[in-house]
């Protein structure tokens, strides 16, 4: 028996076959692509081509070949000389000629290291003569694939803190009819004493800053307008007055000066009216509706005020009840209200983190945080504290996963899809259940999930599927995915380059060792990468010992010294 390899094919002869059956078949080859063979989306295609010389099978011969992958049987096939009939290619004798035949496999580990055999019978029409004898001709299986790394990328979700508010607060003084005058009682009520106590809190807590103070006067709805508005005025200013005096007896001397106030006139308040007399219980509701109808449907101005002024005389509930409410100054204090600083937030995240809301606990641990584990915890409680929040379960799962505990962090990923079912949950979900085997369903989310990180994960199923070429399109950046679907679509080159500005992993540094063996380097180059591969795991000598990518190092020493 003789090996031949050309061009990556092994050729194998054999002189046994004419000599057992009486010259029926001889000087038979076959050709075997590639060869090892390979395992490409989870299964094998086995392509022989038998190569029958001239005058190389007799006219009435046939031989019954079955290959075998070990000891599975790949198919058996059939080669006939001109004057047999039934399946199988017909050779004729003179010219001789090929017979080609393919079959796919579902990979079985049993593959990885064996060979690809020949074995068979030969009859003379059909009449059994004698036996192909049991002959390699190809080793299996390279299963490089199985190397992807099938970590998917996860996703978190975004916190939506705001540290810093608008906000305002509020007093009201109130006027007699027809009056602009601060009365004495006025600023004895309590929403003023409250305003007072408010400012001079608000001068030593440095979470406030006073932004502008406002003073807006108002006049009922039930005299001429000029004179309404006029009031409106002069109430404001009353007010100012008022104001600046209780400042000075307080000492807020910044707001005793009259420029710290803007001050502005709305004359009749004819909305104010309708929302006082909408709250008032004291008026029917059929009477309510009523006086609102009137009034609403008079256009003129001056019809509408004597109207309202019929009303106020006709119902003392209106003047006792809802004008004195009307006839005021309010003033607005606006300010901004500030969160807690970043090393509030941190320090509270400690001490007291069942104070803080979701969004300052996913700011923390997200933004303020670079501690795994610390991230971990955090996301824990907001988890925790705001279960029904799928941002803290997305971003819990999220910090587990990158940290290894893939058990867990499934569980959280679940739940965050369970609560809400959006891309980010699904891709998460998608996550877990690629390294639990199921392909199908992480098809299926991933295909509804369009995300950011979509293609380096999609990456992978082509990779596992066999579809290299996808694959590579899909991995834009270097990775560790990447160089393994570079070296599947046989770019060497390009492999090595894009190997070189990555952290050198165990599993790196194996498949540099995979790219100086296709490169056709020494054996002391891909041993050197393959020492430091196994140094940084050690399970990665056995896997090495019996790698077809490695089949023409099993002979040389200095490869079986390393793997032994």
């Amino acid at each position: 028996m003789n090996f031949t390899r050309l061009n990556g094919t092994l050729l194998i002869g054999t002189a046994a076959f004419f000599v057992a059956s009486c010259d029926l078949v001889k000087d038979i080859t076959y050709t075997v692509n590639p060869n090892p063979l390979e395992m490409h989306g989870d299964s094998v295609k086995v392509s022989i081509t038998v190569n029958v010389p001239e005058k190389g099978i007799q006219k009435k011969a046939k031989a019954e070949i079955t290959p075998k992958i070990g000891s599975t049987a790949v198919g058996t096939w059939y080669v006939n000389g001109s004057k047999v009939t039934g399946n199988g290619t017909t050779i004729d004798f003179k010219t001789g000629g090929t017979a080609t035949f393919e079959q796919t496999l579902a990979y079985d580990p049993s593959m990885e290291a064996a060979d690809l055999i020949i074995t068979g019978k030969l009859y003379k029409q059909t009449k059994e003569k004698g036996a192909l004898p049991e002959t390699k001709i190809a080793d299996a299986t390279i299963i490089t694939p199985y190397l992807v790394d099938k970590t998917f990328k996860v996703l978190t979700e975004q916190d939506a803190l705001v540290r810093q508010f608008d906000k305002t607060t509020t007093a009201t003084f109130n006027f007699e009819k027809g009056k602009s005058d601060v009365r004495a009682n006025e600023v004895k009520d309590q929403d003023i004493l409250a305003l007072m106590a408010w400012m001079q809190a608000a001068q030593t807590n440095p979470k406030i800053k006073i932004t502008g103070i406002e003073i807006n006067g108002y006049a009922s709805p039930d005299g001429e307008v000029a004179k309404n508005d006029n009031l409106s005025s002069d109430r404001t200013v009353a007010a100012r007055k008022a104001l600046t005096d209780l400042m000075k007896k307080a000492n807020l001397t910044a707001y005793a000066d009259t420029n710290a106030y803007a001050l502005a006139k709305f004359g009749e308040d004819f909305e104010g009216f309708k929302n006082q007399l909408a709250a008032t219980t004291t008026i029917p509701e059929a009477d309510k509706n009523l006086f609102i109808r009137i009034l609403e449907m008079t256009k003129d101005a001056e019809q509408r005020e004597k109207d309202m002024v019929n009303l106020g005389k006709a119902y003392t509930e209106l003047e006792r009840d809802v004008f004195p409410m009307i006839r005021r100054a309010v003033v607005v204090v606006k300010y901004t209200e500030f969160g807690l600083t970043d090393d509030e937030l941190r320090a509270a995240s400690v001490q007291n983190p069942n104070s803080l809301s979701i969004e300052e606990l996913l700011f923390t641990a997200g933004k303020l945080t670079t501690d795994q584990n610390e991230k971990a915890r955090i996301y824990g409680i907001a988890a925790a504290n705001y279960a029904t929040d799928h941002r803290a379960h997305t971003n819990l799962g999220a910090t587990l996963f990158e940290l290894g505990n893939t058990k867990d962090a499934a569980k959280s990923f679940k739940k965050a899809n369970e609560l809400k079912d959006v891309p980010v949950t699904k891709n998460n979900l998608a996550a877990s259940l690629i390294l639990e085997g199921n392909r199908a369903a992480t098809k299926k989310l991933l295909g509804a999930a369009k995300t950011s990180v979509y293609n380096y994960n999609q990456a992978v199923l082509d990779i596992m599927d066999g579809n290299y070429a996808a694959a590579e399109k899909n991995l834009t950046q270097d990775s560790y995915n990447k160089v393994l679907v570079l070296i599947l679509n046989n770019k060497l080159d390009a492999a090595k380059k894009a190997s070189a500005s990555l952290t050198e992993t165990a599993e790196l540094a194996y498949l540099k060792a995979i790219i100086e063996a296709r490169s056709g380097a020494s054996a002391d180059a891909v041993v050197a990468k393959l020492k430091t591969a196994i140094a940084k795991n050690a399970a990665l000598k056995e896997k090495a010992s019996k790698d077809r990518e490695f089949i023409k190092l099993m002979n040389d020493a200095t490869f079986i010294e390393l793997v032994k």
